[in-house]
């Protein structure tokens, strides 16, 4: 791994805020991961990541996907599909079928040769991600996920204390313009 290229903590210093170095040391756990991942699957499968995840996804859907659920699912464009389905397609390893619930549609699936070569590419990937993780304890780990849960949960949750954080930022606009929080008299320190 080049921990040193990839340590976007780097950046920060001592007397910056401790949740931007959370996230910086967040953002780089994940490249180094996300990296070495990469690095392995090349020199061991001559595979893309981008390559693995629409595999994996196919997988998840024996029946088969249409490519725009596809597309939403991976988080890219349609083009990016459709030019990583031809390449699988043209390996045997994905093919297109009608769907019969609308004949106009095509779906995508692996081929058996395709689900094979998945299966072999995800124990190897498992086997990568343990061992990327083994400087945690499982106890640590668990803490880990229950503290990123709570905090995904948190982004994702347009909940009144997520909705605080925007009335904060109006509050100090309003303080600074010498009005309360609903645009009255500023409060009294």
């Amino acid at each position: 791994m080049t921990a040193v290229a990839d340590d976007l903590e780097t950046r920060a210093t001592p007397a910056d805020h401790a949740d931007l170095r959370l996230w910086l040391r967040l953002m780089t756990v994940h490249k180094l991961i996300d990296g070495e991942v990469r690095r392995r699957l090349r020199a061991g499968f001559a595979m893309s990541l981008p390559r693995f995840d629409l595999m994996a996804q196919l997988a998840r859907s024996p029946a088969g996907i249409r490519m725009g659920e596809l597309s939403k699912r991976l988080m890219v464009t349609n083009g990016n599909v459709t030019q990583l389905a031809d390449q699988l397609e043209r390996e045997g390893l994905v093919e297109r079928a009608v769907d019969p619930r609308n004949r106009r549609a095509l779906l995508i699936r692996l081929t058996p040769k395709g689900r094979r070569r998945f299966d072999a590419v995800a124990k190897a990937n498992e086997g990568w991600i343990v061992e990327l993780f083994a400087g945690l304890s499982r106890p640590e780990k668990r803490q880990l996920f229950t503290a990123l849960a709570k905090h995904k949960a948190f982004l994702n949750n347009p909940h009144p204390a997520r909705r605080g954080l925007a009335a904060l930022s109006r509050n100090a606009r309003n303080a600074g313009e010498g009005r309360g929080p609903r645009g009255g008299a500023a409060w009294e320190a």
